[in-house]
């Protein structure tokens, strides 16, 4: 039986994934920093899909952490069959914040260095192997100038484009999921505004996982879900870059902290 590990696994898009992981007869690794959650989360997969779960708790901004993870991940004897680097959260703080450097270092720690860190690992072992699915999730926001969320989530996606030209041909799939604005509690979480925004922008978690499993099974290197955000990142692609820094200039003034 296949093993995914997915980071983040117990909120948003994370636990997404582990349903869905199971529901295809998936054991999974459950990586996440609230034990307690993670061992709730662990007994209900197991009790509704029949499948078995392992709870590795991890706080991915300490270096350590992330290499036990990453020791996990190359185990030999327990091999990872696909891996989701999911943890993340919202960062809207502004660059010029002096006192929010240590946010922004964390931000770096948890969705880059870990994603660098862990996608290494799983690339080695999988190529190894001839076979497996590496997935990180970036964001729409990699197109646009909304602040240091922009630059790290650009990061992760040409990070994602390069280890899948280092892997092509080993059998190895490494996809970057690029989601636009989740059904998920990832903004409230950030203090985030959300209600001048129009429903047409927003996407159902479980579709948005759906689709990038299903991009993932097809090797498609970006997988942007549903036809409407296609547009929008078609047109941020090919538009005037003039355009894109008014949307994001307009878009961070919305993104204010209540």
């Amino acid at each position: 039986m296949a093993t995914a590990l997915v980071t983040g696994a117990t909120a948003g898009i994370g636990h997404a994934f582990v349903r869905h992981l199971a529901a295809r007869g998936n054991d999974l690794v459950l990586v996440a920093r609230d034990t307690e959650r993670l061992e709730a989360l662990k007994g209900d997969l197991e009790q509704q899909y029949g499948i078995s779960a392992e709870v590795l708790p991890a706080d991915l901004s300490l270096a350590a952490d992330v290499t036990r993870v990453a020791d996990r991940i190359e185990d030999p004897e327990r091999p990872i069959d696909t891996l989701v680097n999911n943890a993340g959260f919202g960062l809207h703080a502004s660059i010029m914040d002096r006192d929010s450097l240590p946010l922004h270092k964390r931000a770096y720690d948890v969705m880059m260095w870990a994603v660098l860190e862990l996608s290494g690992a799983a690339g080695r072992a999988m190529s190894a192997r001839g076979e497996g699915a590496i997935i990180n999730v970036s964001s729409t926001s990699a197109w646009i100038m909304a602040g240091n969320y922009s630059a790290v989530k650009a990061y992760v996606l040409t990070l994602t484009e390069s280890l899948a030209m280092e892997l092509k041909d080993t059998g190895v799939r490494v996809t970057a999921l690029c989601p636009g604005w989740v059904h998920t509690e990832f903004h409230d979480r950030a203090n985030i505004k959300k209600t001048n925004l129009p429903d047409i922008v927003w996407v159902d978690v479980d579709v948005l996982v759906s689709e990038a499993l299903k991009d993932s099974d097809k090797g498609r290197i970006v997988s942007i879900p549903t036809w409407k955000w296609k547009i929008a990142i078609a047109i941020a692609t090919h538009g005037p870059k003039g355009f894109i820094r008014w949307f994001s200039h307009k878009l961070s003034s919305s993104r204010r902290k209540k």
